[in-house]
């Protein structure tokens, strides 16, 4: 986390938190909500406008990534100063980047090391890292297959509906505020 953050916050403790105004897609690109995409619907629902404006500034990208973490109950967050945005996310709290050679990397530029890999009902592969779970990245699914044909990778089954109970995250932080 930034220095400069973590002034801020000690600075100002109690600025509340913001829920449902950024957004992470399956391909590592974030997402600006704004009234009028959050009033479109939800992040994931598909609904024109809903997943908002994608960021595109790459400095903002940056700092945004830098301070990126996740809460004890499994609700990933930029700390944006302050104030704790929530992160509402298509997939998962990661997109992996896989080379040619094997080599894995999230979608902030975090190298890490493959310690499970599943596939889903839908074809989606997934993998568990000490950073997290991840989706793969569509592009890179090229070079995963080549580690799963040599044997580096055996990826297990799993059901998109359990992703988040059995691996600790949620998709939806602004959604379990609405149901408290």
């Amino acid at each position: 986390m930034d220095d400069i953050v973590k002034q801020a916050m000690a600075k100002w403790p109690n600025v509340p938190d913001c829920f449902g105004w950024l957004g992470l897609d399956g391909r590592g690109d974030w997402y600006l909500r704004d009234d009028a995409a959050q009033a479109a619907g939800a992040f994931t629902s598909g609904a024109q406008g809903a997943k908002g404006s994608r960021l595109q500034h790459e400095k903002l990208i940056d700092f945004i990534q830098r301070n990126y973490a996740v809460d004890a109950d499994g609700c990933w967050y930029f700390q944006n100063g302050p104030q704790r945005v929530y992160v509402e996310l298509q997939h998962t709290p990661w997109v992996w980047r896989v080379s040619s050679s094997g080599e894995v990397a999230s979608h902030s530029g975090l190298p890490t090391q493959v310690s499970a890999s599943y596939l889903d009902e839908a074809g989606h592969l997934y993998l568990a890292t000490p950073l997290g779970m991840g989706l793969v990245h569509t592009a890179d699914m090229e070079n995963a297959a080549a580690m799963v044909e040599a044997g580096h990778w055996a990826p297990e089954d799993v059901s998109q509906a359990t992703l988040e109970s059995r691996f600790g995250f949620l998709r939806s932080p602004s959604a379990r505020l609405k149901t408290t």
